[in-house]
């Protein structure tokens, strides 16, 4: 699977049609947001059973902002619709890989009752 551009219309339903996406926030002046590209495009070929997804800063503003992203580029990863990883930087290819199986590994639901827990609710 390669990635996909998404923009703030699609962002949504990205991240709930698909039971695990990556998103990497980028802008096309960002000298690491351009030295990561090749490491998450191999990642989706590597790992098709992932949404990876981009979403240009640039473009994007608001979805950027509604974010909270701070610094490009930042990868977001969620599963069945819940954000369960967060990172601002490039990561290394075994270092996302290890990200992507932690992901799929991850009982979310089960990690959603113990946060509740956690918060007393």
């Amino acid at each position: 699977m390669s990635t996909r551009d998404i923009t703030a219309e699609e962002f949504n339903g990205t991240i709930t049609d698909n039971d695990i996406v990556l998103v990497d926030f980028w802008a096309e002046w960002c000298g690491p947001c351009k030295a990561f590209a090749p490491t998450f495009a191999a990642s989706s070929d590597k790992h098709p059973d992932v949404m990876h997804a981009k979403v240009d800063t640039e473009a994007e503003q608001a979805l950027a902002q509604a974010a909270d992203i701070q610094a490009i580029p930042t990868l977001m990863g969620f599963k069945k619709g819940h954000m369960v990883f967060r990172h601002s930087g490039m990561l290394p290819a075994k270092q996302l890989d290890e990200v992507i199986d932690q992901i799929k590994e991850l009982d979310v639901e089960a990690a959603l009752a113990a946060q509740k827990d956690a918060d007393g609710q």
